[in-house]
C-alpha cells in the first residue's frame, strides 16, 4: 500500500542496506532484504495503490483517488480482486463527473472480474442498468436488471433494484 515514490525510497533505502551487509558478507540479511525488494516489486505490478485510491474514494476525495489510479501504468497487470475494484472505482468516479460512456466502460470491464461479494456485483449491474437507462435503452437496462435479480444481495440493493425497474416501467 504504498505509491510509487514512496516504493522508490524503500527500495533505495533497501538497496543501500543490501550494498553494506554484502560488504560486511552477512549473507542472510542479504537475502532478506532482496526477498523483500522483489516483494514491493511484485505488489507494484499486482495491488498497485487500489486500496489507498479505494480510502479517499469512500472520503469522497474522488481527484485524489483518481490520481492514486493514475499511478498504475498498466491496469491488466494487476490481481484479479484488484482490477475488478479498480475499474469499479473509475468507473463511480466518470459517474460522478457524468462522464457515462467512460463509467459504463469501466463498470463493464468490473463486471468480469470477481469481486468481494455479490452484492458489489449487483451494485455494478445496477450502475449499467441505471446509465441505460439515462441513454434511454430500457432493453439493456432491464437485461442488467435481470441478472441482478439471480444474485444474493441485501435489501437495500433489491430497493435500489425495483426503485429502477420502477423507473424504466414508467420510461417504456
Amino acid at each position: 500500500m504504498f505509491t510509487k515514490k514512496v516504493r522508490l525510497l524503500v527500495i533505495g533505502i533497501f538497496f543501500l542496506i543490501l550494498s553494506w551487509t554484502m560488504y560486511q558478507q552477512v549473507y542472510e540479511i542479504s537475502i532478506i532484504i532482496g526477498v523483500g525488494v522483489c516483494l514491493l516489486i511484485w505488489g507494484y505490478f499486482r495491488e498497485g495503490t487500489v486500496i489507498m485510491a479505494a480510502r479517499e474514494f469512500h472520503a469522497k476525495n474522488y481527484d485524489g483517488a483518481e490520481e492514486l489510479l493514475k499511478e498504475i501504468e498498466n491496469p491488466a497487470h494487476l490481481g484479479k480482486h484488484r482490477r475488478g475494484f479498480y475499474e469499479f472505482i473509475y468507473g463511480s468516479i466518470e459517474l460522478h463527473r457524468a462522464n457515462f460512456e467512460a463509467a459504463e466502460r469501466h463498470f463493464q470491464i468490473a463486471s468480469r472480474f470477481k469481486l468481494r461479494n455479490s452484492n458489489d456485483k449487483a451494485i455494478i449491474l445496477i450502475h449499467l442498468a441505471n446509465i441505460n437507462l439515462r441513454k434511454k435503452d430500457t432493453e439493456r437496462a432491464l437485461a442488467y436488471l435481470e441478472k441482478t435479480k439471480s444474485l444474493k444481495v441485501t435489501s437495500r440493493v433489491k430497493q435500489l433494484t425495483e426503485k429502477i425497474e420502477l423507473q424504466i416501467n414508467q420510461a417504456q
